[in-house]
């Protein structure tokens, strides 16, 4: 759906950006990822049109990125964007019929989406008189109520509690499903494995890795595998076809942590351990998207 090539932000001497072309397909979640002052922001209001590039190209669906297709994108940034004074109700109305709906069609809308959220209470409210994760509620909303076919969600769980971003989150997988395109900007790596298909890191400007979360996961696995069992301690020998790499006795278990040795596999560590321990547990650890954001990011600062 979206198609960003090679695009250049600079803003008085600082770089944002630098030379980022990614592909967002259509019907995906895609997790945009990175540090404070990574570009992820400035890449954003790029798409949204707030800003422009200095140089490169965004296509939505094959066609030059234009004006006529704010309509089609919904936008929630960090920074939430409604009047305070305005009563809610009133507010979510007029930014409805400003991406196109009629009064009557977003008055129905809004309407379910109140009593979807449970919110019907606050129709009369100004904004200044909710909590933030209430006006967060309210933000989302205005987002997705011309039924866009992008959603960009910059941030979208920052100041609700557990409770409500279980809810959100949900809403969002199901806009998925019926068939939007989500773009979400965020620090909670949780988030990324649950939700996203794919993703991209940037950092300082530059686009550090990206591509389908599995693979990208996959592409960090190095023979790491975690092993427990019961029973007397054993002690591997130096024919074992793996390093130990940690060990903890929680419980009266052990739990290893096995670096296999090259050339070897995963059922070559079970045939060494199988006559010498009462094994209850054994897997891969596969890193965690939070893991590989963490050592992708510290390796481009050197700190590896």
């Amino acid at each position: 759906m979206i198609s960003i090539r090679n695009i250049v932000k600079q803003y008085a001497g600082y770089r944002a950006l630098s030379d980022v072309s990614l592909e967002v397909e259509t019907g995906t979640v895609f997790g945009l990822l990175g540090p404070n002052g990574a570009g992820k922001t400035s890449l954003i209001r790029i798409i949204n049109q707030i800003t422009a590039p200095d140089s490169g190209e965004v296509y939505f669906n094959g066609e030059r990125l234009g004006r006529h297709h704010v309509e089609r994108i919904g936008y929630m940034p960090e920074e939430r964007g409604l009047y305070k004074k305005m009563e809610i109700g009133e507010q979510i109305l007029y930014l409805a019929q400003l991406k196109g709906l009629s009064r009557s069609e977003a008055i129905r809308r809004t309407k379910y989406w109140f009593e979807k959220l449970e919110i019907q209470a606050w129709w009369n409210k100004k904004i200044e008189e909710l909590s933030k994760g209430m006006q967060q509620k309210a933000q989302f909303v205005a987002t997705v109520l011309h039924e866009p076919d992008l959603l960009i969600l910059d941030e979208p769980f920052s100041g609700f509690d557990p409770v409500n971003a279980e809810i959100i989150k949900n809403e969002i997988l199901e806009l998925n499903r019926k068939g939007a395109t989500i773009i979400f900007s965020t620090h909670r790596m949780e988030s990324v494995e649950e939700l996203c298909d794919s993703i991209a890191l940037l950092n300082k400007s530059h686009k550090l890795l990206d591509g389908k979360v599995r693979q990208i996961k996959d592409s960090f696995r190095n023979g790491t595998y975690t092993l427990e069992y019961e029973g007397a301690r054993v002690n591997a020998g130096a024919d074992a076809p793996f390093d130990v790499v940690s060990e903890e006795t929680p419980d009266s278990r052990h739990r290893l942590t096995l670096q296999m040795k090259p050339g070897t596999a995963p059922n070559d560590a079970l045939r060494y351990m199988l006559p010498l321990a009462a094994i209850t547990h054994f897997e891969e650890k596969v890193p965690t998207m939070n893991e590989i954001f963490i050592s992708t990011v510290n390796k481009m600062s050197g700190h590896e």
